[in-house]
């Protein structure tokens, strides 16, 4: 079943919970956001027992851009992911896809959205690759040899192309993993979630594939909700970040803006005069967090502050210990995400 055909058939059985109004109803603003998220709340059970998934998320995706939802088991993101998808009926609070009431028009909501959400389940793995494009073109309402040029770019910026015309259930967990993200790929569907979507992939293929999905947004415009644990991914391809942690977005801002949150972590120095004597010296005086021993040269890696790589400097030059190199060691987006959400992983 679709997508589409998932969230009409719960919206029958359930009642349309009550919905938080955006403040901005303005068509240009509608026309410029892909996503909009307003007072989300969801509870699993009842009594001392329930259990709060999420609590008052509010977000706005723009059009064509690629966000980043990370957070620790249990954050919510999971939850919240399938609200806007409308697998879950949050108990409050509204989600637009451009413009679109999800649950007071599904149907018209819907038919921008596509998601792989279980990696290489998505797929039907007695057809073949092209099969399997061709098919789920079809059920997002594409006629697929309209778009058979696009599905043959696809096959082979994503190496698939040799192996078109084989059941997908005889190719490899990475190849697997690959098919999922051409099948969403295949429709016109402009707005797409992606869980784990490097998942079993080698190096080679998780570079190929950021490159092609990067490639995809600038081309078409498309609006991507990434949701990963594998942090360079995120990195790679991401506009923007969300972090959630207990049910609420604890960050929301670009890779860079987060990362500038937090002072350098520490410095490399490369020289040839770090003896046995001056390391054990710089390990009594200094946090010494790494050595590495270069030829004739060792790398010496402290974790220190602004003020601190003064006196290390300043110890240096007491011990005429000639630098060759000194490197900045910057927080990344790990460091970013540990510190923000308690050190959880």
């Amino acid at each position: 079943m679709t997508q589409q055909g998932k969230c009409e058939e719960q919206g029958k059985r359930e009642e349309r919970p009550p919905t938080v109004e955006s403040a901005s109803e303005s068509a240009d603003d509608e026309s410029s956001v892909a996503i909009a998220v307003e007072g989300l709340r969801k509870r699993f059970g009842s009594g001392p027992d329930a259990v709060t998934a999420v609590e008052d998320v509010s977000l706005e995706i723009e059009a064509g851009s690629v966000v980043g939802l990370l957070g620790p088991n249990g954050a919510g993101k999971t939850t919240t992911i399938k609200s806007i998808l409308g697998m879950v009926l949050p108990d409050e609070g509204s989600v637009r896809i451009h413009g679109e009431d999800v649950y007071e028009n599904p149907r018209a909501a819907y038919a921008h959205v596509d998601a792989m959400l279980e990696g290489a389940r998505n797929d039907y793995w007695r057809l073949t690759v092209r099969e399997n494009l061709r098919y789920f073109a079809t059920i997002g309402g594409v006629d697929p040899d309209s778009v058979a040029d696009r599905h043959a770019t696809l096959l082979d910026k994503l190496d698939l192309a040799e192996k078109a015309d084989e059941p997908v259930r005889s190719l490899s967990r990475g190849m697997k993993q690959k098919v999922s993200l051409a099948s969403v790929l295949a429709s016109d569907a402009d707005v797409v979630f992606l869980d784990e979507p490097t998942l079993g992939l080698d190096v080679e293929s998780s570079l190929t594939l950021r490159r092609e999905l990067r490639r995809i947004v600038a081309e078409r415009n498309l609006t991507v909700v990434v949701s990963s644990h594998d942090m360079d991914v995120i990195e790679d391809v991401c506009d923007r970040v969300v972090i959630m942690r207990d049910g609420r977005v604890i960050a929301d801002d670009t890779v860079s803006a987060l990362r500038g949150r937090f002072d350098a972590q520490g410095y490399r120095i490369t020289s040839p005069d770090f003896d046995a004597d001056l390391l054990a010296e710089l390990r009594d005086r200094f946090e010494v967090a790494d050595v590495e021993y270069l030829g004739e040269q060792t790398r010496v890696e402290v974790a220190t502050d602004s003020d601190g790589f003064y006196a290390l400097m300043d110890y240096l030059r007491r011990h005429d210990v000639t630098l060759d190199a000194v490197e900045t060691v910057e927080a990344d987006l790990e460091d970013v995400f540990v510190e923000l959400t308690g050190g959880e992983a």
